[in-house]
């Protein structure tokens, strides 16, 4: 199909489409909480059966955690390019309930968005794609190309299961492009491609001062607070210019080319980013620009502090523990591994005397680059820009899928990043939410994806 029959199929498909999106997007799939693992198995049943019942074959995999759904039609043949799409069923917890103002669970349309928890991230994205892939096959009886589909159950929770079904199921993975629909750009005014995501290393770190907590005023001046010791090590961690004082932590960086950088598009408008989030940008380093910060340098974190007593009213107590969430953003050149070892190395050597500390490894995950001027970014961009009218730009992203770079290299493929989330979608947030028409773009640009990847050279699959 072209454009114009694409979208013409999706509005004469659409209100079977969202009623089968809103279904997916009812399935309460929180991959970090207990009590959710009824649905988190349910949802995956659900897409097993959706891609199965259309005519794709389709595989369990089961790795310890939540099912993999893997499913594949191989029948263009082995003159045609193989393409592997990525994408997770499973969403963030809901937290705090009380803001959401609908139930997040319960799919509701205003205003031309569709708001639930996963109707971008990555239900909604995830959708459009397999819808493309599924109608183009019912329409015409064949795919233009050999599509494979990975749909896992733990992005939100490190994926784990994956990284393990990575260096085992190569074969199944092998594939000549890989797609990972789970990106988006900074307005619709100017759609883009993702060339590149940092990888990522997280802790959380435990300073203990004594057994029970204390009485602030029979103990204060004796024992030295965790509450204390803690914040000042966090502030060690940076220095006035915003740079991370931990010993090697830019050792090795690898920078994008002159040629590549010109190509991405670095505007920012710091205004607009205010009155966005009511948030001042000035948290990266002075020497780098705000996206230049955000994308092509490494960064530190501190996601949460916890010690002592919070609630209403006072508590005059020396907490016996006092703890921090801590994660880095990491570019090419950087091993997750080794810079996790910098980091709790720094850390203890800053503790005070009388201070136990404990680290406890979270998440890792590998950055990954591709350039502009590779055939698949060039027919991506060709697609983005005849389904949107206009022409499609270049930018990274300062986030990461930890397991994208896992996942290439089984599969020996090239990585497009691709999808149509916008920075005021509030994922991970209360009100997540994601446009009809937005999900009419991406099933047309899928769908347009799939021919123009006819025509590109055959990798290692």
């Amino acid at each position: 199909m072209n454009v114009h029959e694409l979208f013409a199929y999706f509005d004469a498909n659409k209100e079977r489409l969202l009623e089968e999106l809103f279904t997916f997007l009812r399935f309460q799939s929180i991959s970090t909480e207990a009590e959710s693992v009824e649905q988190v198995n349910a949802c995956a049943a659900w897409v097993e059966s959706y891609l199965s019942e259309k005519g794709l074959t389709t595989d369990r995999w089961e790795e310890g955690g939540h099912p993999i759904i893997f499913a594949e039609w191989c029948k263009a043949g082995k003159d045609k390019p193989t393409v592997l799409v990525y994408g997770h069923y499973d969403v963030q917890p809901v937290d705090p309930l009380e803001l959401w103002q609908s139930p997040p669970f319960e799919p509701e349309v205003r205003d031309g968005e569709i708001f639930a928890r996963g109707a971008q991230d990555n239900k909604g994205q995830c959708f459009y794609t397999i819808a493309a892939i599924t109608s183009l096959l019912a329409e015409n009886g064949s795919l233009p190309v050999n599509v494979k589909i990975l749909i896992e159950g733990e992005e939100e929770a490190g994926s784990e299961s994956l990284e393990r079904a990575c260096s085992k199921r190569q074969d199944q993975l092998k594939a000549d492009y890989y797609w990972v629909v789970d990106m988006g750009f900074h307005a619709m005014e100017q759609p883009a491609i993702t060339l590149g995501l940092r990888g990522m290393t997280s802790m959380t770190v435990t300073f203990r001062g004594s057994n029970t907590d204390l009485h602030s005023g029979a103990h204060g001046g004796i024992v030295y607070n965790p509450n204390r010791a803690l914040v000042e090590v966090l502030g060690k961690l940076f220095d006035e210019e915003g740079r991370v004082l931990v010993p090697g932590f830019y050792d090795g960086i690898e920078d994008v080319s002159p040629e590549d950088k010109k190509c991405i598009d670095f505007h920012f408008d710091p205004e607009h980013y205010k009155a966005m989030f009511k948030a001042e940008a000035n948290g990266g380093e002075s020497a780098f620009s705000p996206l230049e910060s955000a994308w092509l340098r490494p960064t530190l974190e501190i996601n949460g502090i916890s010690g002592g007593y919070s609630g209403d009213g006072f508590k005059t107590v020396i907490p016996a523990i006092a703890k921090a969430k801590i994660s880095c953003r990491l570019v090419p050149g950087q091993n997750p591994k080794e810079i996790y070892s910098a980091l709790e190395s720094y850390i203890n050597s800053l503790a005070p005397q009388g201070i136990e500390v404990e680290i406890k490894h979270e998440h890792s995950g590998n950055s990954m680059r591709t350039s502009p001027s590779s055939a698949a970014v060039q027919a991506a961009a060709q697609a983005y820009t005849e389904v949107c009218g206009i022409p499609c730009s270049y930018i990274m992203c300062g986030g990461s899928v930890p397991v994208t770079a896992s996942v290439a290299a089984a599969a020996g493929a090239e990585t497009v990043l691709i999808g149509y989330g916008l920075p005021g979608d509030n994922l991970h947030a209360p009100n997540e939410h994601f446009g009809v028409e937005r999900v009419r773009l991406g099933f047309a640009t899928i769908g347009r994806m799939l021919e123009l990847f006819e025509k590109l050279p055959l990798g290692s699959a």
